[in-house]
């Protein structure tokens, strides 16, 4: 294996065993280009919450947020542009986008929701919440289309829509948790309607109300959800199943969440490896059927910028 590849690889396995699950299922050529966009993303996100495969080390950086941010910039548009760079993130990077012809923008928008964060920008309305998701993961959703060889407009939108839905399951997971770092990414004026200051998200007094916020959020990830699975209709099998899967396992974290009201975050929400396997198993036919959905209109979704 390619040494790239393989510390990628050793990256994954270690940072995102959900994520690793999955990319097994796609094609060898697939696979490799999956693990060295995720090398790349996986060592962003670590910088910029101050993480070592997506766990805290407790050690805060003494350098700040935003020059933090300045060096993943710096060195990514260094990589995009074909320099030599020594950072292997940096190298898996340069390699995914030259394999698969991936466009220089789109890991550039990616970067825009770490800027997000490191600004402490807040959500007022869900077309804002659904910027950020779109930033942070429905553009990884059209650069994962790019290595599975995808490429028209209305294809990449529906990866992008995936990709939104997987995020805005992410917010509900992790509001509480995300609200003790100083993060609220449910829309503000929801909160507010619901009778909750956004500074207030992690009182107990206030969980049935964020319950309900969340639980609208969810209706609104599975329209983006039904979107995204039109585009299983345009990969390749292995590949299908491969993201029919990981949206199942993502769409169970919803339901959970749902399921447990008020209590949704006394323990993270997560699926448990034999129904995690289920799921993966379930997918086949939704990979086997992807061509008999039939067409399903965006009308009234947020569109990712062109």
């Amino acid at each position: 294996m390619d040494p790239l590849v393989a510390r990628s690889k050793a990256a994954i396995e270690r940072g995102s065993k959900s994520f690793a699950a999955a990319t097994r299922l796609f094609a060898p050529p697939t696979r490799e280009g999956a693990l060295l966009l995720y090398a790349w993303c996986r060592h962003c996100d670590d910088r910029i919450d101050e993480q070592v495969l997506g766990f805290r080390t407790g050690r805060p950086s003494s350098e700040p947020s935003a020059e933090r941010l300045a060096t993943l910039e710096r060195e990514t548009r260094r990589a995009l542009a074909g320099e030599s760079v020594e950072d292997p993130a940096f190298a898996a990077l340069q390699e995914a986008v030259r394999r698969h012809h991936i466009p220089d923008r789109h890991a550039l928008d990616h970067l825009n929701g770490y800027k997000m964060d490191v600004m402490g920008q807040r959500y007022e309305t869900l077309e804002e919440c659904c910027r950020y998701c779109y930033f942070v993961a429905g553009v990884v959703g059209v650069m994962m289309a790019h290595v599975m060889g995808v490429h028209d407009e209305d294809s990449l939108d529906r990866a992008a829509d995936l990709g939104i839905a997987f995020q805005m399951t992410n917010v509900v997971r992790d509001v509480v948790e995300d609200a003790g770092a100083g993060r609220v990414y449910l829309p503000g004026e929801w909160l507010r309607g619901a009778g909750v200051p956004p500074g207030e998200v992690r009182r107990p007094e206030h969980r049935a109300a964020v319950h309900a916020v969340a639980v609208r959020l969810l209706d609104e990830a599975d329209r983006y959800y039904a979107s995204g699975a039109v585009g299983l209709a345009r990969l390749p099998f292995r590949s299908a199943w491969a993201v029919a899967a990981a949206s199942r396992v993502y769409r169970d974290i919803g339901r959970l969440v749902r399921d447990r009201g008020p209590h949704a975050w006394d323990r993270r929400a997560s699926t448990g490896p034999v129904r995690k396997a289920f799921l993966v198993l379930a997918a086949v036919w939704d990979a086997a059927t992807r061509r008999l959905a039939g067409a399903h209109p965006r009308n009234g979704l947020w569109t990712r910028p062109h």
